[in-house]
């Protein structure tokens, strides 16, 4: 294979997955580890990818970088849906019960799917607390569910709410289950976002919660961004929609994480 091609094809595949590793594309292409570095220098240079620790990146991979939640909503739409199955669950049966959804759009793939929820005996009753606008408007139809939203100031971008309130009100609470959506897992730096603000909304959800599931395509995997909120030590369980890679699997393991593969 020419060099142009491969280069097409390590473009394609950080596309689709988010991340590639050199030590996989050396394999791919029977070539060495060396060849791999000098390919992902060039593509770095044209703007076709961000070389990181071990492999490379896409572009938009920068630690500050964040799509819109209206940018976010188009992609990996299956991937998210697995995901909310797998998340719903993990939901209580039980005669009261209180969960805790973070914003985001693979919370908010829980959240449709929440949107017709009923309970299994008369009286149940599900309380659903969260700090993202879309989720809230998404259930305040559920006649059978309870619906607390956090309170502070909006954040555009992500239509979530943050900020001082919001944290504050957060670390009186003490939800069953909070479901907590994350922009990278990474075995060393654990859990990140792009935004301090936000990122203080989340560990505020992760510390408030009795138990912690983090919902996570595999794009998210391995990647790092600005601020950590949480470390792999502080989550419960991981619902993702591949296998993580060799390092990040036995930082999860250490950190007695179980892995669910939706």
């Amino acid at each position: 294979m020419f060099a142009e091609e491969r280069h097409q094809r390590i473009a394609e595949l950080v596309a689709a997955q988010g991340r590639v590793g050199v030590n996989e594309l050396a394999e791919l292409f029977s070539i060495t580890q060396e060849t791999v570095r000098r390919d992902l220098a060039a593509l770095e240079i044209s703007g076709q990818l961000r070389r990181v620790h071990g492999g490379a990146v896409g572009p938009e991979g920068l630690t500050r970088s964040e799509l819109s939640l209206t940018e976010r909503q188009s992609q990996r739409l299956d991937e998210k849906q697995r995901i909310a199955t797998a998340a719903l669950a993990l939901v209580p049966n039980a005669p009261t019960a209180s969960i805790l959804l973070d914003s985001g759009t693979t919370t908010a793939a829980l959240a449709e799917r929440l949107a017709g929820w009923a309970p299994a005996n008369a009286g149940d009753e599900l309380l659903v607390i969260t700090n993202s606008l879309p989720t809230a408007a998404s259930l305040s139809t559920n006649k059978h569910l309870l619906l607390d939203i956090v309170g502070g100031r909006v954040r555009g971008l992500t239509s979530a709410v943050v900020g001082a309130r919001a944290t504050e009100q957060l670390s009186a609470l003490r939800p069953d289950i909070a479901f907590i959506g994350t922009n990278g897992i990474h075995a060393d730096f654990g859990l990140s976002t792009p935004d301090p603000v936000e990122a203080a909304t989340k560990t505020a959800m992760v510390r408030a919660a009795r138990q912690v599931v983090v919902v996570a395509d595999a794009s998210k995997l391995g990647a790092e961004t600005l601020v950590r909120f949480a470390t792999l030590e502080e989550i419960d369980t991981l619902i993702t929609t591949a296998e993580p890679s060799t390092e990040l699997a036995a930082a999860l393991s250490a950190a007695g994480v179980e892995i669910v593969i939706a």
